[in-house]
């Protein structure tokens, strides 16, 4: 998760909504990886698609069994539903979020029969996790 929270340090200084996640596979970080969606103008960049685009890729296939990732705040149900498709193994999240999140917040997507459904860890660093966030919109009223 701290490598996470570095991703998400990033960025926080290019101006994004720092959120950060990471895959890992047997101990090897395999992709790291934070929001770009202000950046890029795409509502599709989030941390988690991208840390899970880039696993595929050194893998050189979509399947991530085995995999985990670990993300600063609770996925959303576009990136809960993207690490089923990839079957991911386990998911870690810091923060919850009660606006979108997908796991446990505002939905519990992954109580639905799927052919494949990670484990969840959520909380983790989670004071650290919200802190940045915080801080980060805190910033951004200021301004």
């Amino acid at each position: 998760m701290r490598k996470a929270l570095d991703a998400a340090q990033q960025a926080a200084q290019r101006g994004e909504v720092p959120i950060g996640a990471v895959v890992v596979r047997e101990g090897q970080l395999l992709a790291q990886a934070h929001n770009w969606r202000e950046t890029w103008r795409d509502p599709t960049a989030h941390a988690e698609l991208l840390a899970l685009q880039e696993a595929s890729r050194r893998l050189g296939g979509w399947r991530l069994d085995g995999c985990d990732l670990y993300v600063t705040l609770e996925p959303c149900p576009m990136c809960a539903g993207a690490a089923v498709l990839a079957r991911v193994r386990w998911i870690y999240f810091g923060a919850t979020d009660p606006k979108v999140g997908a796991l446990v917040s505002r939905l519990q997507l992954l109580d639905v029969p799927w052919n494949h459904r990670p484990g969840i860890t959520g909380g983790v660093l989670a004071s650290e996790c919200g802190t940045i966030l915080s801080e980060f919109f805190r910033r951004l009223r200021l301004r």
